[in-house]
């Protein structure tokens, strides 16, 4: 069975102007901008999944201030039951393009009308949903053919002829798709960063020389990860009055070669948790205070000092 993304629903173009998305993940200060539009996206195969529970996260272009380098699409553990993966994308904006990175909610959010196929149409996700602490998926969009999974249903899909892989948002060659009214209430809701392989994996890609545009003309090798994402420590989401922020495990990457990316967990504790002892000032031996009689110190009385020419035991005059 064949996946091709270019399979997937079709999605109304707006004409509005696309404005800058929310930000999707709260943690990141810094954001990421070029003025060199992204390569459209590779068309592949989606790997059979893993095992229920499994979500397919899409792979993406992402920019370390030289190149774009492709990041693996991959079947991704949630961080918890009842999360959705939201895409990160590229939009442009005042003549740069700006990457919105993608996060976990219990909705999927809008992600720039950029169809990732596999469900990602453009606008929602069509891929499955969750019901009572299990997911159900569409086995329309969905490589379910190795493994035996209950919850499955079929829900036709439209196919667009028109259907192309523009990987951005907005100007020149972009698309138009502006958020709806529920993508927009989805991305005040509370969000979970990326799991910490999700982090490792772009880390991964980032070390791999074949997955730069400079080197493989926007064609990578290595379109998706064949092995499965799984959570180590499930993640406790904490609220901070906006979207979620969480403390992943660290996890060291591991370049296999040919562009397989091993993510290896390192535990670690980060340096921010762990408090500073504060340092004991122990006091020394203080000197009693003196008695203070108009400025001058009193002390103890001794006997006033005896003449030189008065001889001892003698009253002197």
């Amino acid at each position: 069975m064949r996946f091709h993304l270019a399979a997937a629903l079709a999605i109304t173009a707006l004409s509005a102007t696309l404005p800058l998305a929310v930000p999707a993940r709260a943690q990141v200060n810094i954001t990421i901008t070029t003025v060199l539009a992204p390569p459209p996206l590779p068309i592949y195969e989606q790997p059979p999944i893993p095992a229920s529970g499994y979500l397919w996260a899409p792979g993406y272009w992402a920019w370390d201030g030289y190149d774009y380098y492709w990041v693996p699409g991959a079947w991704v553990e949630p961080p918890s039951v009842g999360l959705l993966w939201t895409p990160g994308y590229w939009g442009w904006r005042d003549t740069v393009y700006i990457y919105n990175p993608g996060y976990w909610g219990p909705h999927v959010g809008y992600y720039g009308g950029i169809v990732y196929g596999f469900g990602y149409t453009g606008f929602g996700y069509e891929g499955g949903y969750w019901r009572g602490g299990g997911f159900f998926y569409n086995r329309t969009v969905n490589n379910i053919t190795n493994v035996q999974i209950t919850n499955v249903y079929n829900k036709t899909v439209i196919v667009n002829p028109n259907a192309n892989n523009v990987s951005f948002n907005g100007g020149k060659g972009g698309i138009t798709a502006a958020p709806t009214p529920e993508q927009m209430a989805a991305a005040h809701e509370p969000h979970v960063i990326p799991t910490a392989n999700q982090m490792a994996l772009e880390k991964g890609a980032h070390n791999n020389p074949q997955a730069f545009v400079k080197v493989n003309s926007g064609k990578p090798p290595a379109v998706v990860l064949r092995a499965p994402l799984r959570v180590v420590q499930p993640i406790k989401p904490i609220v901070t009055g906006g979207p979620v922020q969480t403390q992943p495990a660290l996890v060291k990457p591991q370049n296999l070669g040919n562009g397989a990316v091993k993510p290896q967990i390192e535990p670690q504790i980060h340096p921010q948790m762990i408090s500073p002892q504060p340092k004991l000032h122990i006091a020394g031996p203080q000197n009693k205070p003196q008695m203070v009689n108009k400025g001058k110190p009193i002390g103890p009385r001794r006997p006033p000092p005896r003449r030189p020419h008065c001889p001892q035991n003698t009253k002197c005059k």
